[in-house]
């Protein structure tokens, strides 16, 4: 009974309620954290564009994806079933796995590029691996809750 109270209930919140209610008040951080992954590299250097280019596959699909849940439960596109809890783990794991792929090869990236490249795309290219990494957590997190409310629903 605790993971049920933990999650928030075993149904979807609906209206405002979505950004009070664990874990779904987590979209708010997501759309932040990943729009952040986006800009970021959208804005950096791109020596290495396969890699770069997944992420900012991953960056921009997760926070379309994100907003466009966020926008349909709040309006309660859902209706209460559960099929949309379903969905919702699905998401939220898919989404998991995507960011911690893409944080890591952005990692990898970064690392490759100290030598030969600005100071400034540099940077920029450490503070996405951060905002990746953060965004990876707030996924997992999410994808975590999100099975539980699953699980007991």
């Amino acid at each position: 009974m605790a993971p049920a109270a933990a999650s928030g209930g075993s149904t979807l919140p609906s209206g405002f309620s979505v950004f009070v209610t664990f874990p779904d008040l987590l979209f708010v951080f997501e759309f932040i954290f990943g729009g952040l992954v986006w800009i970021l590299i959208a804005s950096s250097l791109v020596p290495f564009p396969l890699i770069q280019g997944w992420v900012m596959f991953v960056s921009v699909f997760c926070f379309v994806a994100t907003t466009s849940l966020m926008i349909m439960y709040v309006i309660g596109t859902h209706g209460g079933e559960t099929s949309w809890i379903t969905l919702d783990a699905a998401y939220h794991c898919v989404a998991a796995l995507f960011y911690l792929s893409a944080s890591v090869l952005e990692a990898l990236a970064t690392i490759s590029m100290y030598d030969g490249i600005t100071y400034k795309h540099y940077h920029e290219n450490i503070a996405a691996v951060v905002f990746a990494y953060v965004a990876t957590v707030l996924y997992v997190v999410h994808a975590v809750f999100s099975l539980i409310r699953w699980k007991s629903s």
